[in-house]
């Protein structure tokens, strides 16, 4: 495969893409290049300065009573809610605290919360927190997810997406498939590379990629 590049965030230097051209699959799309957000997901320096970025979209303008992560985003989660607390933003729970939790996946894809959780979202004002937002398959499913527990979406923030919004929901991105050049979505029945006879490179998922 090409060597890997990165992308820095003009705002903070702390924040960076590592982008790795290829021919890859993910669970709804091919792509040709792999979008690396291990270390913005886990390191904690790295994953704060993520939430302080993401904060300023909502200061002083949303209520947020829960933050729903998907993607492997909890520990940027957490942080964005020391820092939406810090701020002053509203929340609505009886404690002054924003939960963040994460949904779970059934045998048959769909996202659900244990009865346990659920309180945590129905009637509350929800940030959903993604690492990526490029086809909007994750979106969506974690939209009606939602709906269905009766949360109410205030905001949905990414650190990379591939569209501005989804669903008649604006998604707020630290970076944008504009960034890096050259950069596209295929469905898999459409992708140029397979239609070439090319080999996948590997297999991307919210956990990272592995090369075939």
């Amino acid at each position: 495969m090409p060597n890997t590049y990165k992308i820095n965030s003009p705002y903070n230097n702390l924040i960076s893409l590592k982008v790795t051209p290829g021919h890859f699959a993910t669970s709804s799309s091919h792509i040709n290049a792999f979008i690396d957000l291990t270390t913005l997901k886990a390191r904690s320096s790295e994953a704060k300065a993520v939430a302080k970025s993401m904060c300023s979209e909502y200061m002083a303008t949303t209520i947020v009573d829960v933050i729903i992560c998907m993607d492997g985003t909890d520990v940027i989660g957490a942080y964005l809610a020391d820092e939406l607390t810090n701020s002053g933003i509203m929340c609505m729970n009886a404690h002054n605290s924003i939960y963040v939790i994460t949904p779970e996946q059934n045998a048959m894809g769909q996202l659900t919360f244990p009865d346990n959780v659920i309180p945590m979202v129905r009637g509350k004002n929800v940030l959903l927190l993604l690492a990526t937002a490029t086809t909007g398959h994750t979106v969506e499913k974690a939209l009606e997810c939602i709906d269905y527990y009766g949360g109410i979406v205030q905001g949905i923030s990414s650190i990379f997406t591939g569209t501005d919004e989804i669903n008649g929901h604006e998604i707020h991105s630290i970076f944008h498939a504009k960034d890096v050049e050259g950069y596209a979505s295929f469905n898999s029945h459409e992708c140029p590379f397979c239609l070439a006879g090319k080999k996948l490179d590997g297999i991307v998922s919210a956990g990272g990629l592995k090369e075939l």
